[in-house]
């Protein structure tokens, strides 16, 4: 009823949007534009939230993804002209970083673990064993760049080229979007963009994050002892629930283990 009587005071309330897991297209659970856009919409137009809170968790992933959906945040933030707040579990990392930057601030815990702002591509080679099981692999294609880095085949000195070529561009891409959001709080005589990474008051330090505190003291010292906080996230499908993609959840769960092991989590 307060909302709708002008001369009693309503609490304010912040909008609480989870970001969890690895950033990835595709319909594993990963955080990408497509299953966070109606949620983001939702925390940002649902009432007139004092702030949008966001609590992140990820090891990183997608670039694309990851710029999909950091530009959706400042997109709604500034239309709705609503401050944004990032708040660090246990990492924010390369494409996780990515969204924590989309916040006005950033908070984190003392062990959090931040940064790791660069690209990496990872594969492997199998021309040996192939050639050891005299298994002869044939390929024909149109156009000479469109086997690169075939992992059947050597690799060439022109396809590692052209690979750091584009991780180049998607690295210039990346820092570009933390030098913009940072702006001056970073400390740029420390190597930031060599894919290093930072913990707690380290990140601090060098501009990383505004501070170190968790969502609900620094949200109730903020906005009040009784601010309400409204929480949205992804949720299981019907399937999900009920174990219909348990094959497809466990290699989803596999991956994503692995992004987070790079870390030591």
């Amino acid at each position: 009823m307060k909302r709708w009587i002008p001369f009693l005071k309503s609490e304010q309330t912040v909008a609480v949007v989870r970001l969890s897991g690895v950033i990835a297209s595709g319909g594993r659970g990963q955080l990408n534009d497509q299953t966070l856009g109606p949620i983001l919409e939702k925390a940002f137009r649902r009432g007139k939230p004092a702030a949008v809170a966001l609590e992140i968790n990820s090891p990183g992933g997608s670039p694309v993804q990851s710029a999909l959906i950091g530009s959706h945040i400042r997109r709604l933030a500034e239309e709705r002209e609503i401050p944004v707040l990032a708040f660090v579990e246990d990492v924010a990392a390369s494409g996780g970083y990515w969204l924590a930057a989309a916040a006005d601030e950033i908070f984190a815990d003392h062990s959090s673990v931040v940064g790791s702002i660069g690209v990496i591509s990872a594969g492997f080679g199998a021309h040996v064993f192939l050639n050891r099981q005299g298994i002869e692999r044939r390929v024909h294609t149109a156009g000479e760049s469109k086997s690169m880095l075939d992992p059947f085949k050597p690799e060439s000195e022109e396809d590692v080229a052209r690979l750091k070529r584009l991780l180049g561009q998607i690295h210039g891409n990346f820092i570009n979007h933390v030098k913009g959001r940072r702006g001056d709080k970073l400390d740029l005589s420390e190597d930031l963009f060599t894919g290093e990474i930072w913990a707690g008051s380290d990140a601090q330090n060098v501009g990383l994050i505004d501070g170190i505190g968790h969502l609900v003291p620094v949200l109730k010292d903020r906005f009040g002892d009784k601010v309400q906080l409204r929480r949205y996230g992804m949720r299981k499908s019907v399937f999900q629930r009920f174990g219909a993609t348990l094959a497809q959840d466990a290699l989803a769960g596999v991956e994503e283990r692995a992004e987070y092991a790079r870390f030591g989590l």
